[in-house]
Order: C-alpha cells, then sequence, then structure tokens
C-alpha cells in the first residue's frame, strides 16, 4: 500500500517554499514502519527523539498515577535541539 499519497502536505514549503522544523517526519515515520531505520533518521534527524516525546506525552496523559511531566519537559528540549540541529544540517 503507498501511504505517501496520504501525506500532509507541509503548509510553510506550499506557501513559503520553506521546509518548517517538522518537514521530513512523516516520510521517516513510513521510513521505520518498512524497518528502514538509518534511513529514517537520514531523512529526518529527530525522529527517535520525536516518537520518544510523543510516547511518553501520551503515557502521561494515559496513567495519571505517575507523574511525567519532568520527564516529558526534558524530552522536549531535547527534541527541540535535535529538530533544530537537523534544520541546520540540512539547509546549510
Amino acid at each position: 500500500m503507498d501511504l505517501e499519497k496520504y501525506m500532509i502536505p507541509c503548509l510553510s514549503k506550499t506557501l513559503f517554499g520553506l521546509d518548517c522544523l517538522g518537514c521530513g517526519f512523516q516520510r521517516s515515520l513510513l521510513l521505520i514502519l518498512n524497518g528502514e531505520f538509518a534511513a529514517a533518521f537520514k531523512m529526518y534527524p529527530a525522529i527517535y527523539a520525536l516518537v520518544l516525546f510523543l510516547g511518553i506525552g501520551i503515557l502521561h496523559y494515559i496513567d495519571k498515577r505517575n507523574n511525567y511531566k519532568k520527564l516529558l519537559i526534558k524530552t522536549g528540549i531535547i527534541t527541540g535541539i535535535f529538530m533544530i540541529m537537523g534544520y541546520i544540517y540540512k539547509h546549510f
């Protein structure tokens, strides 16, 4: 099944012709689902940090017994750094 035809286009790239910090995430996620882990990282270096951040965010809302706020903030900062560094690496 070709899932690329169902991907959401980047609004920033469509309107301004510039990649955003999230450009490449969807394709990278597809690469992970196809077992191409190195290619996924090469496509979007923040993919693993972002997946971890989203997983902890989901856990934070599902598991009310534990407080994941500090861990969520730390992984959010790490993810942001990966996103910015990946963007800089990709474009400069």
